[in-house]
């Protein structure tokens, strides 16, 4: 089987085998997918039979090669055919596998042909879109609290203004992404998780009208000054694939996720934020809205036959 590299262009024709996609991990999400890519990444794929095939090829650390499970609206993978197929294109293993498929299997009989190993750093924090936006009881007292001085000092005094981005204002959440990497210092080393993501974001800003994505951004006296871009997962889950926003004004991170809550993610009934990346101050942020199930990551590595 060859495999050929994914680029933003390919999206039109890859979307078809994301309708019903059931995996509930981010990285399943197609705009994510694509977006992913930079000068030591680069996702590759194949059609095989009605489902397809998605391979990471890294070029600096070779090692971590890697299969994602296939991607089809029709058809299902068992282990053994997982296995033929891993073993057939030479890659090693399988990351980001769902709780959802080692249950579906269970894990005596994966166990036979793979080691399975968790991918902690890759758990998603899923919560329900009712409570991220309505931030309601004792738990979320400390978001509202610093909502309403937000809302006191900004919002009612005519500074803040929200719009959904698009290529005319691409320009400007780059600028933006550029300022807000500045203050967080994610381009020290251009190759860690943080710089990545800032690449990611800005392919996703670059093809926002491409990708079937929401995105919005809140001005504050007319600068850009958080933005966030939301995505299909599955029919029941979006993903929140980016929100950034300043720490220099307080309240407003706390506001902007509960506009996001509220406008990005109509008609979902839940929302993940994807993972913390092994970053804890990304972790204690996450915790504190109080996800409602947080999603495991695995790694299954092919076993000698």
């Amino acid at each position: 089987m060859k495999l050929s590299p994914l680029t933003p262009k390919d999206y039109l024709s890859l979307k078809p085998y994301f309708e019903n996609q059931r995996h509930r991990l981010c990285v399943y999400s197609l705009p994510s997918l694509l977006s992913w890519t930079n000068d030591t990444y680069q996702p590759c794929g194949a059609v095989y039979n009605d489902a397809l095939i998605i391979a990471a090829d890294f070029y600096r650390e070779p090692q971590k090669r890697h299969l994602i499970l296939p991607i089809s609206p029709h058809s299902q993978f068992a282990p053994e055919t997982l296995y033929a197929l891993a073993e057939d294109m030479g890659y090693p293993s399988y990351w980001f596998v769902t709780e959802d498929y080692l249950q579906q299997y269970g894990a005596e009989r994966i166990k036979s042909l793979f080691i399975i190993r968790e991918q902690e750093e890759y758990e998603d924090y899923i919560y329900r879109k009712s409570d991220l936006a309505e931030l309601t009881g004792n738990p979320y007292s400390k978001k509202r609290n610093l909502i309403h001085q937000f809302v006191k000092t900004y919002v009612n005094t005519d500074r803040v203004r929200i719009e959904t981005i698009t290529s005319e204002s691409a320009a400007e959440c780059i600028r933006f992404l550029d300022e807000w990497c500045e203050e967080r210092q994610c381009d020290q080393n251009e190759y860690d998780e943080l710089a990545c993501e800032r690449q990611a974001a800005l392919n996703t800003i670059r093809h926002i009208e491409m990708f079937a994505v929401k995105g919005i951004l809140l001005r504050i006296d007319g600068d850009v000054s958080a933005f966030g871009i939301g995505a299909y997962l599955t029919e029941a889950i979006g993903v929140l694939h980016f929100e950034k926003a300043f720490s220099r004004y307080k309240g407003l991170y706390q506001y902007f996720d509960n506009q996001c809550a509220r406008v990005l993610f109509d008609g979902y009934t839940f929302i993940n934020k994807e993972s913390d990346m092994g970053v804890p101050g990304l972790a204690r942020a996450k915790q504190s809205y109080h996800p409602t199930m947080r999603m495991k990551s695995y790694e299954l590595v092919l076993k000698k036959q």
